[in-house]
């Protein structure tokens, strides 16, 4: 691996392996977003505990104090939104130029297997490596699945993620799923979980992160679980107890309703 490509999947990658990413790009197929209204409020208090934001070039330029970031990952796929007919008819939105010129430390593109849009994808992902490689920016594939969440098992996810490592992603943001060692062994590059759509306690989300640890997952990508919860300064820290010290999903518990009554 070439120095600026290792230097920059360092960034990302923290010296135990492991990494808790904080996506904040929603907006660009949702608006604005429940609690995500103002991002650089919401980002504010969160970037301590974060390696690294995944964002799009407009929020960043706009909502986060370039002497007090952490490394981006910037998101450039787009083109589709809530309102259209098919999330995964999705382009390149911003050069590799561009991800230069804002000093990203990776890029990432969604992917949409088993879509109408499949092949134009996965091309966009090829395309998109290939410049990343020439530049020595990672690219980090988002294994999307649109509206249809039912595809969110280990035997998809495993073939979506095989097929992004296969195309060059450095990295695999994917969903957690019941047999999910099927998914993190058979890929062939970091697999980072992603969360979702917020679900009912906190325990679920502690559980499901370590589960995905154990498995194989390096870390997390997590944000409508942080920022959505009505303590997010003690989710992410509860999370990136499991992420960085091993923390048990009862640990994590202990460390939410600790720091909660801080938080009020």
């Amino acid at each position: 691996m070439e120095w600026g490509m290792a230097n920059r999947m360092a960034q990302l990658i923290q010296s135990d392996g492991h990494a808790l990413f904080l996506p904040v790009d929603h907006g660009y197929f949702q608006g604005p977003t429940r609690k995500l209204e103002e991002p650089g409020t919401t980002l504010e208090p969160l970037l301590p505990y974060a390696d690294a934001i995944f964002i799009t070039r407009g929020v960043l330029r706009s909502c986060v104090d370039p002497a007090h970031s952490k490394p981006v990952i910037l998101r450039v796929s787009g083109g589709a939104s809530m309102v259209g007919k098919d999330l995964a008819n999705e382009g390149i939105t911003t050069s590799m130029e561009e991800a230069i010129r804002l000093n990203a430390s990776a890029v990432g593109i969604s992917v949409f297997v088993g879509s109408d849009y499949e092949k134009e994808s996965l091309l966009n992902l090829s395309k998109l490596v290939d410049e990343g490689e020439r530049y020595g920016i990672p690219v980090m594939a988002v294994t999307a699945v649109g509206k249809e969440l039912e595809k969110r098992d280990a035997r998809y996810l495993a073939l979506a993620s095989r097929i992004a490592a296969e195309l060059g992603a450095r990295v695999v943001k994917t969903y957690w799923c019941e047999n999910f060692e099927k998914v993190a062994t058979g890929c062939t590059v970091p697999v980072i979980m992603a969360g979702g759509p917020q679900v009912e306690s906190e325990r679920q989300v502690f559980d499901f992160v370590y589960d995905g640890m154990q498995k194989g997952a390096i870390g997390i990508n997590l944000g409508r679980n942080i920022w959505q919860n009505d303590f997010p300064v003690a989710m992410i820290k509860a999370l990136r107890a499991i992420v960085h010290q091993n923390a048990t999903a009862k640990e994590a518990q202990e460390i939410y309703d600790s720091e909660k009554s801080v938080e009020r």
